[in-house]
């Protein structure tokens, strides 16, 4: 008998097939599972969320990055505290998918501790280590390890919070001080990650309209450390159609670095440019 025969497989993921669904839609982001004792991936480029949640030279290094790209892109640099915004928004985004993604998909929602998880900017990628989920009662994965069952579809939704104040709050204690900005501002932004991602990959899943409304029970404005709602509206294009936009809870400061150009989504952006900038893409 092989030896290999003798071995324990190792038990399913929980979130296997939410993840290989993401990079189905979105192949600009990897997100490999780390299984038993496989360590994180390490070296050049890589970074722990533990690391950064720190706030020393790998938060630097993380940051340079930032600084170099608006230096290249728009010909000057920007305040320290609007490119570690930008640091933050590039990490928390993708982040935020690793809870949201499989809880919209299977309804499981893992926990993601910052020293379970390394990112790879540069290549788009994620390592995650899922030791601990919870689902909804009767899913056949409540069998497995590290499963923890809710009772109902608002508990689930409270695991999602938590699971990902639980991320975010630990990397805002390294970001925050170079932000500079206050708490309620900081988890303004945490909330723009959690929605802007999901409703993005929504789109590209074609359940826009399923997801806009999961985020609207998910973030009611009354849950904290969250700050607002996901600020959904519609706008009416010229031919008459339906345009979904959003006001942000926070602004990137994008418009320090270029004035004229604003987010689609920022407060600043009238409905009037919304509208044509929107129609156009759309």
């Amino acid at each position: 008998m092989a030896v290999s025969a003798l071995l324990p497989s190792p038990a399913p993921s929980p979130v296997a097939d939410s993840y290989a669904r993401l990079a189905e839609v979105f192949p600009g982001l990897g997100i490999r599972e780390l299984t038993g004792t496989e360590q994180a991936p390490g070296g050049a480029g890589w970074v722990g969320a533990a690391e950064l949640a720190a706030g020393g030279a790998a938060l630097d290094a993380f940051l340079a990055w930032d600084n170099a790209q608006v230096v290249q892109d728009y010909g000057h640099q920007a305040r320290p505290d609007v490119v570690a915004s930008f640091g933050f928004h590039r990490y928390a985004w993708p982040v935020c998918l690793l809870v949201t993604v499989p809880w919209f998909l299977h309804r499981r929602v893992p926990r993601v501790p910052v020293a379970d998880v390394t990112f790879h900017r540069a290549l788009g990628q994620l390592a995650v280590r899922v030791r601990e989920f919870a689902c909804l009662p009767g899913d056949p994965a409540a069998r497995l390890p590290g499963a923890r069952v809710v009772p109902d579809e608002e508990a689930l939704r409270g695991e999602v919070r938590a699971a990902v104040a639980e991320h975010l709050g630990a990397v805002l204690d390294g970001f925050g001080p170079r932000m500079r900005r206050g708490r309620r501002a900081l988890w303004g932004m945490a909330t723009d990650e959690i929605v802007e991602g999901l409703w993005y990959i929504g789109s590209l899943l074609g359940e826009e309209p399923r997801a806009m409304a999961e985020l609207d029970a998910l973030l009611p404005g009354t849950a904290k450390p969250y700050v607002g709602t996901p600020g959904f509206r519609e706008l009416t294009a010229p031919d008459g159609r339906r345009l979904p936009t959003r006001d942000r809870a926070s602004c990137c400061f994008f418009y320090t670095v270029r004035p004229e150009d604003t987010c689609v989504t920022c407060p600043r952006t009238c409905d009037a440019e919304r509208v044509e900038r929107l129609s156009a893409a759309s």
